[in-house]
C-alpha cells in the first residue's frame, strides 16, 4: 500500500500523518486487544492522532478496523512472497514459511498475535461482513499451501502419494494454531518439533 497522508486540525493548520504508519499502530493495538477490548480513546493514544482526525480519515472505529485488517493481510502476503520467493523446491518453502510463523508466533511480536486469528475469534460470528473477509484470506492461504504442496510433489520433495488439499489444511491449521499459542508465550524453540514432525509427513 502506498502511503498517504491525511490532514486535520484548524482550517490553515493541517496536521498530516502518514496512513500506513497509523494502520500499523492499529494492526498492534486491535491484534492485541481485539476489537472489543479497543476503545476511540485506546485508539487515539495508539496512534497518536485526535479522535477527530481518526473520524475524517476513517469513519469510525470500524471503518479504521477494515482498513486495518486489509493492510495487515497485505503486509503479510508481501512478506510470505519475499519468504516464499528465497526458496528453490516445494518443500524447503513449506519449511521456510513455517519456520517465519514460529518467529512471528513468539516473543513479544507473538504475544501481539495475529489480526486474522484475533479477528476470526472475536468477530466472525457478528459481523458477516468481517467473516466474509476472514474466510477469503484463509482459503487463499490453503490454496497458495496446496501449490506448494503440488510444487513440490512434481519437483520430487514432497511425496507423489500425499493428499495435498488435505495436508494443505493441515498445514494452514498448524500455523494458525502456532499463532494461537504465541498470545501464550510459546518460543520458536517450542514450536520447531511441531514444525519437523510436520515436515516428516512430506517425506
Amino acid at each position: 500500500m502506498t502511503n498517504t497522508s491525511h490532514t486535520s486540525g484548524r482550517p490553515g493548520r493541517p496536521r498530516e500523518f502518514d496512513s500506513d504508519a497509523a494502520l500499523d499502530k492499529a494492526i498492534a493495538r486491535f491484534s492485541e486487544h481485539g476489537y472489543h477490548g479497543t476503545s476511540i480513546s485506546d485508539l487515539h493514544a495508539s496512534l497518536e492522532l485526535t479522535s477527530g482526525s481518526i473520524y475524517k480519515a476513517w469513519g469510525d472505529k470500524r471503518g479504521l478496523f477494515l482498513a486495518a485488517l486489509d493492510r495487515y493481510m497485505e503486509v503479510r502476503a508481501e512478506a510470505i512472497r519475499s519468504c516464499l520467493a528465497a526458496k528453490r523446491s516445494g518443500r524447503d518453502k513449506i519449511s521456510a514459511l513455517l519456520a517465519m510463523y514460529a518467529q512471528l508466533s513468539s516473543g513479544a511480536v507473538g504475544r501481539t498475535g495475529c489480526l486474522v486469528v484475533e479477528s476470526a475469534v472475536e468477530l466472525s460470528i457478528s459481523d458477516p461482513e468481517i467473516a466474509k473477509r476472514i474466510a477469503a484470506q484463509q482459503k487463499k492461504r490453503e490454496t497458495q499451501l496446496r501449490l506448494l504442496l503440488e510444487v513440490g510433489q512434481a519437483d520430487g520433495s514432497v511425496r507423489r502419494e500425499l493428499d495435498a488439499a488435505v495436508t494443505a489444511r493441515l498445514l494452514l491449521t498448524l500455523q494458525q494454531g502456532m499463532r494461537v499459542l504465541g498470545k501464550t508465550g510459546s518460543t520458536a524453540k517450542d514450536m520447531q518439533g511441531l514444525i519437523l514432525e510436520m515436515l516428516r509427513l512430506l517425506d
